[in-house]
């Protein structure tokens, strides 16, 4: 049964829109999420700190009453927060400052030294290791390569052609990363522009262990609360 990651940081996205309040607390969101069924609560401390700020990873980090799944870019100012915190796992992702969203995955393959010595930090602090890549079958390759203990597919270029006549061709391309990913004892994650109706068929693929979903979430949560949706999410997910 998979599992499910909420990503919380749109909840933070709306509190910096006015940058002199403290509220709707990502925080307050993250617990609402675990009393909903979240395994897990994932964020993404980004560089510029658009939505999530250093002080709540601190007090997730001591509230959480699951696991933390930290995304965040390969920088020496990000890895020094995760060798600090010590999140139960870190996700690396690409990051550039224009982007409104994380746009793509992680090009393993053409970093593959940097991300090494990276992950080669977190895991001797027993920090659980992922890459957020495309569904490349040479990222796929890199990933086991750079000694990562997970890859977490990026599920938007399914996403954005759901209903379409590319979505058979990103489905297979993502099928088909998910199968060498398992062959080479990868855990496979998958994440990125899901929702409550495009998530179905990814579910027929039975080696993707771990969604992460979060703008789908919290928007939802805008119309009928935070576990209301959180529960809608994981009833989905895990039939029950």
């Amino acid at each position: 049964m998979p599992r499910l990651g909420v990503n919380i940081d749109h909840v933070a996205t709306l509190r910096e829109a006015r940058k002199n309040v403290r509220y709707p607390d990502p925080v307050t969101a993250a617990a609402l999420a675990e009393m909903a069924g979240a395994d897990q609560i994932t964020l993404h401390l980004r560089m510029d700190r658009r939505h999530m700020q250093d002080r709540d990873l601190e007090v997730l980090k001591k509230t959480i009453q699951t696991r933390i799944n930290l995304e965040m870019a390969n920088t020496p100012e990000m890895v020094k927060v995760a060798l600090y915190l010590r999140p139960f796992s870190v996700t690396l992702v690409p990051e550039r400052r224009e982007e409104i969203t994380t746009e793509g995955g992680l090009d393993v393959q053409g970093h593959l030294e940097t991300i090494k010595k990276t992950v080669l930090k977190l895991r001797e602090i027993q920090v659980r290791t992922c890459l957020f890549i495309e569904p490349d079958l040479d990222q796929v390759r890199a990933g086991h390569k750079a000694g990562a203990q997970a890859v977490e597919i990026h599920t938007g270029r399914y996403c954005e052609a759901f209903g379409g006549p590319g979505e058979d061709r990103e489905f297979t391309a993502i099928l088909n990363a998910v199968k060498a990913a398992k062959k080479l004892s990868l855990a496979v994650h998958a994440g990125h522009g899901l929702h409550y109706h495009n998530l179905e068929r990814l579910l027929s693929i039975v080696e993707i262990e771990e969604y992460n979903i979060g703008h789908a979430i919290v928007a939802r949560a805008v119309m009928v609360g935070m576990e209301r949706a959180v529960r809608e999410m994981a009833t989905l997910l895990k039939g029950r």
